[in-house]
C-alpha cells in the first residue's frame, strides 16, 4: 500500500470556511501596542483603554462612543479582566442606534502590553484586578453595569457614558 502523494500546495479550504477572522487584528493591535511602547513618547495620537471585567458591556460601550467622536485623532482600545463570550446584544443595538457600531469588535483579554501602550486608562467596575502601571493617567468612572439591564436603562448608561466620553475627548491633548 502507498499513501496519496503530499500536494505542494496546502489545501486553501480551511481558509475559505473559517469562522474565527480576527486574529490578525488583535496580533496586529498588539504589535502596535508594543511599538509604541517602544517608541518616542508622545510620537502618534493618544492611546485611550477602556478596561471592564467582561469587556462586553461598558468598555465596549466608552471604546466605540469615544472611536466614534475623535475621528481618528485617538487610538481606541478596551480589554477585560475575564473576557466574556461577546458583546451583550443591547449593547451593539444602543452602539447602533448611535451610529457607533461594534460589527468587528469582540472581548479581549487585558494585557501587559496594552496597558503599557495607553496614555490614559479608564477603568469601570473591574476594581483591582486592573494593573497600574507608572506614568500614565487613571480615571475610574462609576458607570451602572447594563449586563441584563432592559434597553431602556442600557440607553440611559449610552448616553451618560457618552457625556463623559465628551469630556473626555475635551480634555484630552491635541496631537
Amino acid at each position: 500500500m502507498s499513501a496519496a502523494p503530499t500536494p505542494a500546495v496546502p489545501d486553501a479550504r480551511p481558509a475559505e470556511v473559517a469562522s474565527v477572522t480576527t486574529h490578525l487584528v488583535v496580533l496586529a493591535e498588539r504589535l502596535d501596542a508594543l511599538a509604541h511602547v517602544q517608541g518616542t513618547p508622545g510620537g502618534g495620537p493618544v492611546r485611550v483603554l477602556f478596561v471592564s471585567s467582561h469587556n462586553a458591556g461598558r468598555s465596549q460601550l466608552a471604546a466605540a462612543l469615544l472611536q466614534h467622536r475623535a475621528d481618528g485623532r485617538v487610538a481606541v482600545s478596551s480589554a477585560g479582566t475575564h473576557p466574556g463570550p461577546g458583546i451583550e446584544p443591547h449593547i451593539a443595538q444602543v452602539l447602533t442606534e448611535a451610529g457607533a457600531g461594534t460589527a468587528e469588535e469582540f472581548p479581549e483579554p487585558l494585557t501587559d502590553e496594552i496597558v503599557k501602550a495607553a496614555d490614559t486608562v479608564i477603568t469601570m467596575g473591574c476594581g483591582d484586578a486592573c494593573p497600574v502601571v507608572p506614568g500614565r493617567r487613571y480615571l475610574d468612572w462609576s458607570v451602572a453595569d447594563p449586563d441584563g439591564a432592559p434597553i431602556e436603562a442600557v440607553r440611559a448608561i449610552r448616553d451618560d457614558v457618552d457625556l463623559r466620553v465628551a469630556e473626555l475627548l475635551a480634555d484630552l491633548p491635541s496631537t
